[in-house]
Order: C-alpha cells, then structure tokens, then sequence
C-alpha cells in the first residue's frame, strides 16, 4: 500500500511540473501586456516557453544520476525547493529576462521530477507488475499537457498570472509533506553508491541547450535558422561529441553501458525520439491547419486540439496495463501502428473536414473527433512500455539516468523533429504559391475583382492543404520508423523478481 502512495505522490509532483510547462500558452499575451511588450510581436514572449523547455531537458540526465547516488527522497525534496525558487522569480519578475531565468529555474527542477519518479516505479515495483504505475507516472506527465492551458486561464481569471506561480509555493510545501512520509528515504540499497558523473552531465547539458538554443529562430520567413543558428548548432555538435569522448575514457560515466543490452536500449531510444516528434507536430501543425486551412479561432482551434491530448493519458494507462500480459515489445508495435494510421487519416483530410464523417456501415463518426483519438490512444499506448523496455535492460543502479534517457531522447525529438517539418512545411508552401499572384485588380469591376480574389483565396487554401498533407504523411512514416525501431524491444517477462527494500 505505502508504495503506491509514494507512486501517486511522485505523480502528483509530475503533474505539477507538467501543468507548468503548458501554463504559459493560454496567457501569453496577458503576460505581454502586464510587461508592456508589443502584443505584435510574440516571438518575444517565446523565451517564457523555450527557457522552460531547456531546463527541463538539461537538468534530467545529471539529477536522475544524482538520484541514483543519494536516494530519490532527497532529489525530490531539491527539486520542490528549487521548483519554489524559481516560482517566486517568475511571479516578481519585472522583465522578459528575469521571467525567462525564473521560468528556467522552474524548468531544471522540474525536469528532474519526472525521471526520479519513474525510476521510484523501479525501486518499489516488480519487473512485471511495474508497467500499470509507469504508465499511471506517464498519464500524469500527459495529463499536465491537457490541463496546462485550461489551469492557466482559470487560474488568471481568480488571482492574475502572478497568482499562477505564487500558488506554486504551498503546492510545492505540501508536496515535500507528502513525500517525507511516503517516498523511502536512503539510497537505492545499502553499499550500492555510485558515482556522479559531473562533467559528463554538464557536457551533455550544455550540449543539448546549444543544439536547442540554435534551432530557436523566431523570424522563420526569412531563413530556416537565426543568424546565430550555425555557430550554435556547431558549438553543440561539439559538445555532444566531447560528451560521448568523455564517456568512453572516463572511469565514473553518467551512464556505463557496459551492464545495459544495447540493442533493445537503442531501439527505444529511437522510438521515444519518433514519439516526440510526432506529439509535438501534432500539438503545433493541428494548431496551424484549423486556424489557417479551416479558417478557426484560436479559441475553436485549441478546443479542437484536446481531442488529441485527452486520448494521450487513457492511452498511457491502457499501455501501462497491456505491457504486464503482452510485453513492451508488442505493446509499443500496436501504439505506433495505430498512431501511424491516425496520421494517414489525418494527412487525408478533406478540405470541410469540420462536417465529414466516417461511414461504419452501421454508425457514422465524426472524422476530425475520431483521427486525432486515434492518434492520441496511438502515442499514449507506447508511454509506458518504453520507458519499462529501458529499466529492464538497465542495472537497478542506473534507473534513475536511464528514464532520464527515455524523457530526453522525446523531448529532443519533441524539438529537432518539429524544427525540421517546419522548415520543409515553409519551403513547400513557398514553393506552391510561388506562381500565384496577389488579387490586385485594376480596373476590374467589383464581380471580377470578388472572382480575383476568391481564385486567390482557393490556391491559398489548397497550398496550406496540401502542405499540411505532406508534414502528416512525412509523420505517419516515422511512426512507420519506429514500428521497426520497436521490434528490438524486450518481449513478455517470464518472471516477476521483487526488487530489494529501498532505504
């Protein structure tokens, strides 16, 4: 029983770093306002997001190690501590650079929560049995994407966008509460302490917020990268490659591959990178086609949007109580299969898609609901098996930088996956209306003009569809990718090996 307590109470403090991860979407520009910054020009307020973003990402691999030295109780207890810092930062904040470094601060603790929670699952559950509490951890990291915005607004609306964060501070109190009387103190077992591989993690840290910060172009019509684009970008390439040089000479390494099964590690490496990617093309070309091709509101086009993000937790759930009778391999093969075909329909959306329904012979579906659930359930499935795939081929003592791995690898994918279909979407779509011409009549009577500018509106129309199209179907074949990617998983476990007392 004080297992799953602690399983529910490191959930709860996942979901409290992923709600605000997403906190900020719904009100942004009552943040611009506040800071008297141009409600023109958002791309300034994308540092709020992309600061938290690289905190996130950055502080995983070197905390989770930590956790594997010192024990998960007092990783977490630093984490809220420096969740709440960096809460009280953000809320005091007089300027987009002291918001960005508190949201920054926000994001290196909670970055950390997520993969010390599941590598708890680890300590406390069986091999077996752990799967349905990876993906309960899993849903409630899912979960913060669904809830972020709609929290947000509510939030605001009772106690402004200051209040948001200054609430932060109780939650992260009574969250270190309930740790300190469900999560085991002590380390991961008695004479079992390894090292912490501090330059490794400040390599491979600095690396990925290069390669991040390089991708970052917030004026993308003029060029596929920002000015400082290639020098970073080299600047991380350099990093990473230093990191993996240091990994193979060093004697204390952030992750010693020589105890993990490589293949099926890789291999879900590959399949959370694809799932990443995917999850978040989704979350923003979704946006892009309803406002842009279907001519929605913002408002019309986010409400549209949470048909995806509230099949992603039920398809982690499913996935964490299907890995248990089927195994991580299988399990993940039918995620992204089903995600895939979901990207085909959606890649195959007619243009009145808002009114066109799937014939079933004895039922009709709404095409636009059903798509995007199938997608979502698709994605949630492969959640928890991943991550189950990774600890099982993983000593016991390096679970803590091994979920870490899995989160990583996502949300790189999450970032390098949809910088690349943004790209490719701007450079087709600049390609299609290159010969179409602005409805500039001169002359003209009014019907001719109205007929100039509907033809002009049609090509735009059918441009933004067909783009959409490709960046859907280019999706759906990673997923096709990662189907294969996931045949190198670990099959159904035969035993079911209870893991020694934790502290």
């Amino acid at each position: 029983m004080r297992r799953r307590v602690a399983i529910s109470v490191g959930g709860l403090a996942v979901l409290l770093a992923a709600l605000d991860a997403y906190v900020v979407v719904s009100i942004l520009v009552t943040i611009l306002n506040d800071l008297q910054l141009p409600v023109n020009h958002l791309e300034r307020a994308t540092p709020i997001i992309t600061a938290y973003l690289l905190g996130y990402v950055a502080a995983m691999p070197l905390m989770a190690r930590v956790s594997d030295r010192f024990g998960r109780r007092i990783v977490i207890y630093i984490c809220l501590a420096g969740f709440a810092v960096g809460s009280v930062i953000t809320a005091e904040a007089d300027s987009i650079n002291w918001l960005a470094g508190g949201r920054a601060a926000q994001g290196l603790a909670g970055g950390a929560l997520l993969p010390v929670t599941l590598a708890l699952v680890a300590d406390l559950f069986a091999e077996r049995s752990r799967a349905t509490a990876l993906g309960a951890v899993g849903a409630a990291q899912e979960l913060g994407s669904v809830l972020g915005p709609l929290y947000g607004i509510g939030l605001a609306a009772l106690v402004g966008w200051r209040g948001i964060f200054w609430i932060n501070i109780p939650l992260a109190v009574l969250a270190a509460l309930a740790v300190h009387y469900a999560v085991p103190g002590g380390r991961v077992q008695e004479g079992e302490r390894p090292k912490v591989d501090v330059i490794g993690g400040l390599l491979l840290a600095f690396g990925l917020a290069a390669l991040v910060v390089g991708l970052y172009n917030e004026d993308p019509e003029k060029s596929v990268l920002p000015s400082w684009g290639p020098t970073m970008l080299v600047v991380g390439g350099v990093l990473v490659l230093a990191f993996v040089l240091w990994e193979w000479k060093a004697r204390t390494k952030l992750l010693d591959m020589r105890e993990v099964r490589k293949t099926p590690f890789f291999a879900s490496m590959i399949a959370s990178a694809i799932a990443g990617a995917a999850l978040f093309a989704t979350l923003i070309f979704i946006q892009l086609d309803a406002q842009l091709a279907l001519n929605l509101s913002a408002t019309k086009a986010t409400l549209i949007l949470v048909r995806f993000l509230a099949a992603l937790p039920v398809g982690a759930i499913v996935g964490g109580l299907l890995v248990r009778r089927f195994g991580e391999r299988w399990v993940t093969v039918i995620g992204m299969l089903l995600a895939g075909c979901g990207y085909l329909l959606i890649a195959h959306w007619p243009f009145h898609v808002l009114h066109s329904n799937h014939n079933l012979g004895f039922v009709s579906v709404p095409r636009l609901d059903s798509d995007l659930v199938i997608a979502g359930i698709g994605l949630g499935l492969v959640i928890a098996p991943l991550s189950s795939a990774v600890l099982r081929v993983t000593p016991r003592t390096s679970h803590g930088i091994a979920s870490a791995a899995v989160v990583v690898s996502r949300m790189m994918g999450m970032l390098l996956g949809v910088s690349a279909l943004a790209a490719w979407g701007l450079h087709r779509f600049q390609e299609l209306t290159k010969g179409v011409a602005l409805p500039l009549g001169i002359g003209l009577s009014e019907a001719e003009q109205k007929a100039l500018e509907d033809k002009y509106t049609a090509a735009i129309d059918a441009a933004l569809a067909k783009e959409y199209r490709e960046i859907f179907l280019a999706t759906a074949v990673l997923c096709a990718v990662a189907v294969l990617a996931s045949l190198l998983l670990p099959g159904r476990a035969t035993a079911d090996v209870e893991p020694a007392d934790v502290g």
